[in-house]
């Protein structure tokens, strides 16, 4: 290991160590936590809400299926570097500026949003989770199980952003993380994040029409009880993947990228009330 790789950034209130080790808060940081987390993330979150609502176009579905109960996860296809601001901000905002505790906690790559001082400290605030990317990060792990024990938090399964758009292989770490804590898993499809910021884009577009779809909570009983092996993950995220999938393929039939399907017929209902459920957000 170089020092380049191991050398350490120290700030009054945040240290990083860069040799893939996780973020250690300071203790004035640690003492601020729940003044600054419910303001830096409410503040975020209602820029994010302006930037996706109105200079953008966003209709959002079954946003009720979330609920607000702790140990609730939200399994999300991933096409761009701000979705998680989406998926929790359209599940729980303006609600989080009275109850921050149902914004959903979010792991985070090290290397991307651990860098420097202000942006660990912001993601601190943002109630990120350092992962290492690339590797078995077991603090982390153990990490967003017991965070979710007590909460909310979003998923990315895939591990990495598509760049065309589609829906890829759950990793089994997702499936790990849902036998270990039996949440309530809700699978969650976004669509047009692609086209807002996609990779190797920085600044965001504007005028883009972008949808997020909550489904039903799924059934996972059938797993629980049984050894977790990383073939019994594999199983539990084929099927989360799977139901990822459908929704996604409905909400490219919204845009108009996808013909007809089956998917859609089975949804239908839920599906014409898209509209509706867009406008009862925007007026909340």
């Amino acid at each position: 290991m170089t020092k380049k790789e191991d050398r350490v950034i120290h700030d009054s209130s945040f240290n990083i160590r860069h040799s893939g080790g996780a973020p250690k808060p300071g203790r004035i940081s640690q003492f601020l936590w729940p003044l600054t987390s419910w303001l830096v993330t409410n503040v975020t979150v209602t820029l994010f809400w302006f930037y996706f609502f109105v200079l953008n176009r966003t209709t959002v579905i079954g946003r009720r299926n979330v609920g607000e109960s702790p140990n609730t996860l939200l399994l999300s296809n991933h096409q761009s570097m701000v979705d998680s601001f989406l998926v929790g901000l359209a599940a729980f905002y303006p609600k989080s500026w009275i109850r921050p505790g149902l914004l959903p906690w979010n792991p985070a790559a090290a290397e991307n949003f651990y860098r420097t001082p202000l942006l660990a400290w912001l993601a601190y605030n943002w109630k990120c989770i350092p992962v290492r990317r690339g590797r078995r990060d077991l603090h982390a792990l153990h990490r967003m199980t017991e965070e979710l024990k007590r909460g909310v938090m979003t998923l990315f399964p895939e591990g990495t952003r598509t760049r065309d758009g589609s829906v890829g292989n759950g990793r089994p770490g997702a499936g790990l993380v849902i036998l270990s804590t039996r949440p309530k898993v809700i699978p969650v499809a976004i669509e047009g994040m692609n086209q807002l910021l996609p990779i190797g884009r920085y600044i965001p577009r504007v005028m883009k029409r972008i949808y997020v779809y909550y489904g039903t909570p799924i059934d996972l009983s059938e797993f629980a009880g049984r050894k977790r092996t990383r073939e019994l993950s594999e199983q539990v995220m084929d099927r989360v993947m799977q139901a990822i999938r459908e929704q996604h393929c409905e909400l490219q039939i919204m845009a108009g990228t996808k013909t007809i399907s089956h998917a859609q017929s089975q949804r239908e209902p839920e599906m014409a009330n898209a509209e509706q459920t867009e406008e009862e957000l925007v007026t909340r």
